[in-house]
């Protein structure tokens, strides 16, 4: 009688994979007990608008602390309250004097803004993808980056005189200094493997940079946008130091010599709200323009 030939040895029955529900559970506890303190790491949501509101309350409440009260612990006239602050907003508003003010300093970042964008876009280009336009123009534009642009106002005034022109052209120097070398960069910074094969497939220089060098470039120097922005209402204080009739800068100016020390820090407040708020736009700006970038980034 033949012998039963042994089979092989039954497999055991691998292990029982964690429900769903379990694993997201140990998920988010493993994530909790992460330290919020890593380097690079993001917070959670839920701990996000307590950090960015935390400093700000802090500042608000020694801010009243130190000016409010029978006897503040500093003058009004060095260190007006918050409450000060506000009402000298609400009458420059009711005078209809801050709206026009913002109207001129926005009007004069506007054309300078567009007006150094339009020369330095076609110039970084030109120095970003051809090495002997940079080497031509490198050894004037690079010392300009490090020099302070409000000693250029006494010449300015010679020059153009005491008018619009010369505030317009004061904001346009501050601009185009810091943005040219930005356009530069971004057009060296895309890769080269883009533009070989583009050359490779028949395409010529010009059509290398309208469809390689310029479309890959571009959300870096939209982005720069920011930066210049925060620039231009820097600068725009100094412009309206000269003769001006009209503007935020000349509102505190104007506030300052006649020791109105609230609605100096009136202005001052406005012009860092403007200068959010067009951060922000321009931010959203950049995300709806080049959605793309997020998602490859993604």
């Amino acid at each position: 009688m033949a012998e039963a030939i042994p089979g092989p040895a039954a497999k055991a029955p691998p292990p029982a994979e964690p429900p769903p529900v379990k694993q997201s559970q140990e998920h988010a506890q493993r994530r909790s007990r992460e330290s919020i303190w890593g380097l690079r790491k993001a917070i959670p949501r839920s701990m996000r608008l307590p950090f960015s509101l935390g400093m700000p309350v802090l500042v608000t409440i020694a801010w009243c602390v130190l000016t409010l009260g029978d006897k503040p612990i500093f003058n009004e006239l060095f260190l007006p309250s918050p409450v000060k602050v506000l009402q000298a907003t609400l009458q420059m508003i009711f005078e209809h004097t801050l709206f026009d003010a913002i109207w001129a300093s926005t009007l004069r970042i506007l054309i300078s803004f567009v007006a150094a964008a339009l020369v330095a876009l076609p110039l970084g280009i030109a120095m970003g993808a051809f090495e002997p336009i940079n080497r031509l123009m490198e050894p004037v534009m690079a010392p300009l980056r490090y020099m302070p642009i409000s000693a250029f106002i006494p010449l300015l005034i010679l020059w153009l005189g005491i008018g619009e022109s010369q505030k317009i052209a004061f904001l346009f120097l501050g601009v185009f200094v810091f943005l040219l070398p930005v356009v530069v960069t971004a057009i060296r910074a895309v890769p080269e493997e883009l533009v070989q094969t583009a050359l490779t497939l028949g395409a010529t220089r010009w059509q290398v940079i309208r469809t390689v060098l310029v479309p890959a470039a571009l959300p870096d120097i939209f982005d720069s946008f920011r930066v210049m922005n925060a620039i231009s209402w820097t600068y725009v204080i100094l412009a309206e130091f000269v003769n001006a009739r009209q503007g935020l800068g000349y509102m505190i100016q104007l506030a300052g010599s006649h020791l109105h020390t609230a609605q100096v820090f009136s202005g001052i407040m406005v012009i860092g709200l403007i200068g959010l708020l067009t951060d922000a736009l321009i931010r959203g700006l950049n995300r709806l323009l080049f959605a793309w970038r997020e998602e490859s980034v993604g």
